[in-house]
């Protein structure tokens, strides 16, 4: 790659063949945090002591892969090229899929083999599932890694970055939002929690990974551009960590991703343990939500309600081209705070659910703030960015672990509110450019092989 310009051929066809790639990470990445309930039911029966330390390790596998392996993707973008890492990204994902069934067929016959962990049974097709977690999330990571740059820099008249991001998180929102409705509907089929056997997640995700691989075969022919203005085969002059606006951004979703994804997959969790307790949990007078001849419990509804207030800011926001991602970010964290606050001290889930609405930007703003200005720098930035999602791993994890210290998830909604409060400093300071003239002047050398 050189630093040369090129003529690159933008549409509308390409863009909506990313952003239904988006909506898809979004779907099986809100999949993946909503098998933890079910998967605690059929494979950790025999799990006690440590039983939502090992549920949670469901999620904390799913974004390791980001950690490990976003690096990985980056050097691929800049020696491969955007499609090919795409297509790479998307086999990726059809490996963890066909994971996922090989889990659900040695747990269907062999259940009963497995480690002892303490006073815990836990079979091997367990850790099976957790392995197939691992690369959903690497392919999820490697996607994010190409997909973001793309929408970030594309060229659609009357939109700004912050707007694109918007319009494709949007769409990516749209498959969060659907995604605890198939797994209640489809996968497990309105079957009671208590009733769910490891060989219902058998064909439908078959089916799943062949609507993906049927994707990496359309993309294989698409004409997508490759940005070669935004990656370097060549060395760069500068760490792309000494852009502090990026080091802190790192840092800022790596929270942000923390706090999304408690909320959404152990809200359930919290509603599961209070139902069990004799709690009641109404909606509206009803303790269910009916679509046809289904009926969803109050826990697929609450995480349904986070992720739906997800999608529908994300839509709204991109109806507004002008707004700083700064101010939003701003305003989006310290209306969350309070939410979560309020939260805990009136223990009330919905008002927890309603976070999602204003967790809907975040994402947008903290990338759009974290590259401003890196131009060769982006797809390198864009690797070390989606490292900061392991946060997705950490925070649940170490919430399953408080939980199971204290007994309860009231409390443990504390780490959701330090998130918070962490990424509104981002917006109040870390977000800021300490040398912009010097960023504006970047020289990036010639690759000799151009």
């Amino acid at each position: 790659m050189t630093g040369k310009s090129e003529d690159i051929h933008y549409g509308l066809g390409p863009f909506i063949i990313l952003t239904f790639i988006y909506f898809i990470v979004g779907f099986l990445t809100t999949i993946n945090g909503q098998f933890q309930g079910p998967m605690q039911v059929a494979f950790l029966a025999h799990a006690d002591k440590l039983r939502n330390t090992l549920t949670t390790c469901i999620s904390f596998f799913f974004f390791l892969g980001y950690l490990l392996n976003s690096g990985v993707a980056s050097r691929w973008v800049d020696t491969r090229g955007y499609k090919t890492t795409l297509v790479r990204a998307l086999a990726i994902m059809v490996i963890g899929l066909l994971t996922y069934s090989l889990a659900a067929w040695i747990g269907a016959n062999w259940l009963e083999a497995g480690l002892r962990i303490g006073q815990d049974q836990v079979p091997w097709a367990y850790f099976i599932f957790l392995l197939g977690c691992f690369f959903m999330g690497t392919s999820a990571a490697m996607l994010q890694v190409v997909i973001n740059p793309y929408i970030a820099s594309w060229e659609m008249p009357g939109t700004s970055a912050v707007q694109r991001m918007n319009m494709a998180t949007g769409i990516n929102s749209v498959g969060t939002t659907i995604g605890p409705f198939f797994v209640t509907a489809v996968i497990f089929a309105g079957v009671a929690l208590t009733s769910v056997k490891p060989d219902q997640l058998l064909w439908p995700i078959l089916w799943i990974a062949f609507v993906v691989a049927c994707v990496m075969l359309v993309t294989m022919r698409l004409p997508l551009p490759d940005l070669a203005a935004m990656r370097s085969a060549v060395k760069l002059p500068r760490s792309v960590w000494s852009f502090s606006h990026l080091a802190f951004g790192v840092l800022a979703i790596f929270v942000y991703v923390g706090a999304e994804v408690s909320i959404g997959v152990n809200i359930n969790m919290n509603a599961m343990q209070l139902l069990e307790s004799g709690r009641e949990l109404s909606f509206f007078g009803s303790k269910s939500l009916a679509i046809g001849s289904i009926n969803l419990g109050i826990p697929a509804l609450l995480a349904t309600l986070y992720w739906g207030g997800m999608m529908v800011g994300r839509l709204i926001s991109s109806a507004f081209p002008s707004v700083s991602p700064r101010a939003l970010l701003i305003g989006a964290t310290s209306i969350a705070s309070v939410l979560i606050v309020l939260s805990m001290c009136l223990d009330n889930l919905y008002l927890l659910s309603a976070a999602g609405l204003f967790h809907s930007v975040m994402w947008s703003c903290i990338f759009t703030l974290a590259v401003a200005g890196l131009g060769a720098y982006t797809s390198r930035a864009s690797g070390i960015f989606m490292m900061g999602v392991f946060g997705g791993a950490v925070f649940p994890l170490l919430q399953g672990m408080l939980a199971d210290y204290l007994g309860s998830w009231r409390w443990t909604w504390c780490l959701a509110l330090a998130c918070e409060l962490l990424m509104l400093v981002y917006g109040l300071w870390g977000s800021r450019v300490k040398d912009p003239e010097a960023l504006a002047n970047l020289v990036v050398p010639e690759d000799p092989g151009s």
